[in-house]
């Protein structure tokens, strides 16, 4: 029976959804990967990545894509970042030409934010690079309170009308991605926008991994009182915060031996300029 590469339209975004399911992580719904597929942020998508199917319309296989468009300098580049990939075993021999459909595309930056081990050599071989992902896995302490430490707080609201211009679109574009949680820091007149997700370790949902801040310095500063309310409201024992992402290392952290690894593929960039946002680490939540 013959198998062919298509790209995911929204079409057969319930296919695609069911038989990630069923076949990579069923502890996410389908109902979860339909909503991650409908990424709530503006973009013109050319797809929602590539899968094969077999002559008589079965899914064998899925390679989705979140797509955006962001701007480096004065100029805007399209992001493609590579989300879930699953082929069954029976048809693997197949699995990369669902890869270089994604990189046949006119896209400027390629990430790929969390390879499986077999899936670094290949894209290695393919032209992608490590990002510098050495992270400080840092616990979660009940940390007391002080007069003028600052506030911490997730209430959307309160979020809403203290960012402004770009952050805030940053804000808006992610407030309703399943993965991503937000918080928003204030000392004095300065205020910092965290994005987090919460992670499992050994199947364990207990650690918090930072996706984005805004404003290092201040988060680096009041690490303290966010280990406490992360602790504290969501019930994370730990914070896993690559030192890109907030700048530098965070007290009472310790550094991983083995980080998890992260890709890119382009040029006309730095890394500086590659986040973690407009992707499925912040649509995905397993």
């Amino acid at each position: 029976m013959g198998v062919r590469v298509s790209p995911v339209t929204d079409s057969d975004v319930p296919a695609v959804a069911e038989f990630l399911h069923r076949n990579l992580n069923d502890r996410v719904p389908v109902e979860a990967w339909v909503r991650a597929v409908d990424v709530p942020w503006k973009v013109q998508a050319p797809n929602h990545g590539f899968q094969l199917r077999t002559d008589d319309g079965a899914v064998v296989g899925v390679y989705l894509a979140f797509y955006s468009d962001r701007t480096i300098g004065d100029e805007v580049r399209r992001f493609c970042n590579l989300g879930a990939w699953c082929v069954l075993p029976e048809h693997r021999f197949h699995s990369l030409r669902l890869l270089k459909a994604l990189l046949a595309q006119e896209c400027d930056v390629f990430t790929d934010l969390s390879p499986s081990g077999n899936v670094v050599p290949v894209n290695t071989r393919l032209g992608f690079r490590f990002l510098d992902t050495a992270t400080a896995l840092v616990p979660n302490l009940p940390w007391p309170s002080w007069p003028g430490g600052g506030a911490v707080t997730g209430d959307r609201r309160v979020i809403e009308r203290s960012l402004s211009g770009g952050e805030l679109q940053i804000y808006q574009d992610h407030a309703d991605c399943a993965a991503a949680r937000h918080l928003l820091l204030t000392r004095g007149d300065e205020t910092c926008h965290v994005v987090f997700r919460k992670d499992r370790r050994k199947g364990l949902p207990l650690f918090a991994s930072i996706l984005y801040v805004s404003n290092p310095a201040l988060f680096r500063r009041m690490a303290r009182q966010v280990s406490r309310h992360l602790l504290l409201r969501h019930g994370a024992l730990a914070t896993l915060a690559e030192l890109r992402v907030v700048g530098g290392r965070l007290p009472t952290g310790r550094l991983l031996s083995a980080p998890r690894r992260k890709m890119v593929h382009g040029t006309g960039f730095e890394d500086q300029h590659v986040d973690y946002l407009y992707s499925e680490l912040a649509c995905v939540s397993w």
